[in-house]
């Protein structure tokens, strides 16, 4: 797989880049070639074009279908809360990597 860019927005910015961390932690223990960056939703526009796959923060799931109307070719999807809640880096891994060999596939 070559390198993807996974870029996670959240209301601020701030909550995500625990998760961003533990996200890292696993790419680099399992040699996943990606870039995972955390990025306020006010910067959908500037930072979005440059990601691979979109996700977003629980907290602001209700922007899905603004994000989805922006990116529609991009796969963007809410992290699961419960996933977010437990700052879970290798599950929420696993689902952003399942995503994008998704959208290639189709």
């Amino acid at each position: 797989m070559e390198r993807k860019f996974i870029y996670l927005f959240c209301s601020a910015g701030m909550s995500t880049s625990l998760l961003v961390t533990k996200m890292r932690e696993q790419a680099n223990k399992y040699n996943v070639p990606v870039v995972i960056e955390a990025f306020p939703e006010t910067l959908l526009g500037e930072k979005g074009e440059q990601a691979d796959i979109i996700l977003l923060g629980p907290q602001i799931s209700y922007m899905l279908p603004e994000f989805k109307a922006t990116f529609p070719a991009k796969p963007i999807e809410v992290i699961d809360s419960i996933l977010y809640g437990k700052v879970d880096g290798l599950a929420v891994l696993k689902f952003a990597i399942g995503l994008i060999k998704s959208s290639h596939s189709e």
